[in-house]
């Protein structure tokens, strides 16, 4: 799997916010509530999880607990 299976590309990013520009592109992702993190050239980075709407692949809760001392 590559990065782009996990993110949009540029282009993508591009059609979805109408914005060429990043700091355009993270003005519209904040106003329509995407959820997004900027990476250290100042882009913004989306899941493809986060526009698909599919919940983001996290590792299932096997329920334990730890237990309390003296309880």
């Amino acid at each position: 799997m590559t990065a782009a299976d996990f993110f949009l590309t540029d282009p993508e990013l591009a059609k979805l916010t109408g914005f060429k520009i990043k700091s355009k592109q993270i003005e519209w992702l904040r106003d329509q509530g995407l959820p997004f993190r900027v990476s250290a050239t100042g882009h913004p980075v989306v899941t493809r999880s986060a526009v698909e709407g599919r919940a983001d692949e996290t590792p299932d809760d096997d329920g334990w607990t730890p237990g309390l001392i003296g309880a």
